[in-house]
């Protein structure tokens, strides 16, 4: 006599029909396991054989590559940044009156260092501003 009670449940589920025992060449067509990939999955690194994509440095090969920035005060030699040269230090402010970041005016760290210290001292002796003009509301 079989007993039929809460202590004894039934299986159900992939285990009780034996799913995850079975081999990829048992699975039928709509069957997929964890790693198997259909014809039109593909990876971010797959790509078909002769799709190799465009050429970097346009359609005949040419490479164009952007030169790197040389700092202006090693060019000039200059030693120390004087903060009462606001004709060169205009340059690396912004419109908005921000310190231009190396990245974008070539300018070696020394030298930036150097640079947003005499930067401040000329905003500080009123010599440049802090802010832009149409902020101030001037």
């Amino acid at each position: 006599m079989q007993r039929r009670d809460a202590a004894f449940p039934t299986p159900t589920g992939p285990a009780a029909t034996g799913a995850f025992d079975r081999t990829p060449a048992d699975r039928g067509p709509g069957d997929r396991g964890p790693g198997d990939r259909g014809p039109g999955d593909r990876g971010p690194g797959d790509r078909p054989v002769g799709d190799r994509g465009p050429r970097p440095g346009g359609p005949r090969g040419r490479d164009f590559r952007s030169r790197r920035k040389v700092c202006a005060f090693c060019v000039d030699h200059v030693r120390e940044i004087d903060y009462k040269d606001v004709s060169r230090l205009r340059r690396y402010l912004s419109d908005r009156g921000k310190i231009e970041p190396r990245r974008k005016t070539g300018t070696c760290a020394k030298h930036q260092r150097r640079l947003s210290v005499a930067l401040k001292n000329a905003r500080f002796m009123a010599l440049l501003p802090y802010t832009a003009a149409h902020i101030r509301g001037a």
